[in-house]
């Protein structure tokens, strides 16, 4: 087969398996895992002439820029907030987590103690790329998913660290504690200083503009890339931390062009995740497959689960200032990704070359804990930390940047129907009328770092800025829209925007108008000061959308449709842009000055 054609059919497959996986509502792994292993051992599809060697390499490259992608994710204001609790679990941890699955293996698998070394550092890893889209489905709270996120993306470096220590102390005929305690110093000196100087080097440049808009992306990928090669030159496998850190530093820099980087890099990510998801499992043979078919795989696999996450979690974090419930969650959820696999497959082969035969069993092995991890504690998940009351309810509500009389009537009449709101302002007086009515609000700035850290809106469905700002406005719809999702982001019309259309800012550039144009923050506080009120409908089999438009009058002139709450309770903003259909048992919120 041509390599252009393999290339497209890998490519095809991954990104078909994760829009397969979002439309059933699974975990990506587990579909993309799947088709590698049909494209591979099963009917051999995908066949790659290269040597292992070269294989390997490819692999490490891709999990570097992932891994480098993670690091720019993590926060020092969240570092702050539960450093400690991620302290023990980075520090302690692995080291814990290593010790407990080594004795496992040997004791359970009865592998020598060189590829029990081995197996146990390779499963000390959860990984970002597991999860992050576990966190976006449970909805966390900021704090627990603060935990989980920097433990898995930080402990990743660390795993596989520890597994090149533990590979060269078994293979090496020179290796000693001595050259063990060697390669960790070099490796932590290598990731200071070409991870952390040279991101910080890096971010200083592009911050003095020495490096044009159009090259940015693609020359930090390539400098990733060079500091991952040049840590390994170092120390073996000593790269991963480094691209780690780098991402850590370039991440917190507070870069003008961080946003664009950090979504260059994710688009990246995702492709990349395809690609390695489906080439990794599609190298494995039947008779490795053969090897996890036995009653002592079953068993290691439950102990994974239900005794060695767990216990390595309590002892690393007695006497932490962690809450019991979070405890209870970390120690459960553990999914293994794409840095297991990779590792996996790095020294899985090396291993056999080095005279360890059943070492052979160390793929096939992690891509089934990988499969098991990742079914069981995506499934779970989010059940568990409702049980826990540390996810938020099913999105419903309205969030209301903007504090003034209109919306505090506004978020009056959706608290009286039950619906969840929180107004958002940066003026304590203005919030205070509204707090006094027991509403929830946040005082601040919404595009603060404060906020990122510590506003929870993961509950809420549709953001309305309703400020007297357009052009403010539609700076905190693009910057909170991927939150929300774009289509459920919305602010109000400028001032006469209808006379002026062209020189409005474009749809790509703002939220969608809410309600019906020209509705604007001006219009709204003159209809509430002539007498104009916030109502309620509900609609009926004789009582249709078409007789409340008889009865009002015409829409945006005499009345003004706010939204509609279903049968169920769900909530819906209302906007021409965004039109909504409805049926009998429907409650219309509207503004107008006739009462029905």
């Amino acid at each position: 087969m041509h390599m252009a054609t393999l290339v497209l059919i890998i490519l095809s497959a991954g990104l078909a398996s994760q829009w397969v996986a979002w439309r059933m509502r699974l975990p990506g792994i587990v579909v993309l895992i799947s088709m590698g292993l049909l494209l591979g051992p099963i009917f051999g599809v995908i066949d790659i002439t290269m040597n292992q060697t070269e294989f390997t390499e490819l692999i490490g490259l891709g999990v570097a820029i992932i891994l480098f992608e993670g690091g720019m994710n993590l926060k020092f204001g969240e570092f702050r907030r539960v450093g400690r609790g991620v302290s023990r679990l980075t520090l302690l941890g692995p080291p814990l987590s290593w010790l407990i699955g080594a004795l496992c293996a040997h004791y359970i698998l009865d592998l020598g103690w060189p590829v029990s070394s081995v197996l146990g550092a390779i499963l000390v890893v959860t990984g970002p790329t597991v999860i992050t889209p576990l966190l976006r489905q449970a909805r966390l709270n900021k704090e627990s998913a603060s935990l989980l996120k920097w433990e898995g993306i930080v402990n990743d470096p660390i795993g596989v660290l520890l597994a090149v220590l533990a590979f060269q102390y078994f293979t090496l005929e020179d290796s000693s504690w001595f050259g063990i305690f060697m390669g960790l110093g070099k490796a932590l000196l290598s990731a200071g200083v070409i991870g952390g100087i040279g991101g910080w080097i890096t971010g200083w440049l592009y911050r003095r503009g020495s490096v044009p808009e159009h090259l940015k992306a693609p020359m930090l990928m390539v400098l990733v890339l060079i500091a991952y090669w040049g840590s390994n030159l170092i120390q073996h496998e000593a790269g991963l931390l480094t691209v780690t850190v780098m991402g850590l530093v370039i991440g917190n820099m507070h870069l003008v062009e961080r946003e664009p980087l950090r979504d260059f890099k994710e688009n990246l990510t995702t492709v990349l995740l395809a690609v390695l998801f489906v080439i990794i499992p599609s190298q494995l043979k039947i008779s490795q497959l053969e090897l996890i078919n036995n009653w002592q795989v079953f068993v290691f696999t439950i102990a994974v689960l239900f005794f060695i996450r767990p216990l390595s979690i309590w002892l690393a974090t007695l006497g932490a200032s962690i809450r019991t419930k979070d405890k209870i969650l970390l120690s459960w959820v553990a999914p293994r990704g794409i840095v297991a696999a990779a590792t996996a497959s790095i020294f899985g082969p090396a291993m056999v070359r080095s005279g360890y035969g059943e070492a052979e069993i160390l793929i096939p092995l992690c891509f089934l804990i990988i499969l098991v991890t990742v079914v069981a504690h995506g499934l779970t998940l989010a059940p568990i930390a409702k049980k826990l009351e540390l996810a938020a309810e099913e999105k419903n509500g309205l969030m209301i940047v903007g504090a003034s009389s209109w919306t505090h009537a506004l978020a009056s009449a959706l608290k009286k129907l039950e619906v969840d709101v929180l107004v958002v302002d940066g003026s304590y007086n203005r919030l205070k009328p509204i707090r006094m009515d027991g509403i929830e609000t946040y005082y601040g700035e919404v595009l603060s770092e404060h906020a990122e850290h510590e506003l929870e809106h993961e509950h809420l469905s549709y953001l309305l800025c309703a400020t007297d700002n357009h052009y403010y406005s539609a700076l905190v719809c693009k910057a909170l829209g991927h939150e929300f999702g774009h289509h459920r982001t919305f602010q109000l019309a400028p001032h006469e925007q209808s006379n002026k259309e062209q020189k409005q800012l474009t749809l790509q550039q703002r939220g969608y108008f809410a309600f019906e144009p020209p509705t604007d923050f001006q219009t709204l506080h003159k209809h509430l000061d002539s007498g104009w009120e916030i109502q309620s409908t509900t609609l009926s089999d004789d009582f249709s959308m078409d007789e409340l438009q008889k009865r009002l009058g015409e829409m945006g002139e005499d009345w003004i449709l706010l939204g509609n709450l279903s049968p169920k309770g769900e909530f819906q903003l209302y906007s021409s842009e965004q039109p909504f259909t409805t049926d009998s048992g429907w409650s219309m919120l509207y503004f107008s000055r006739t009462s029905l």
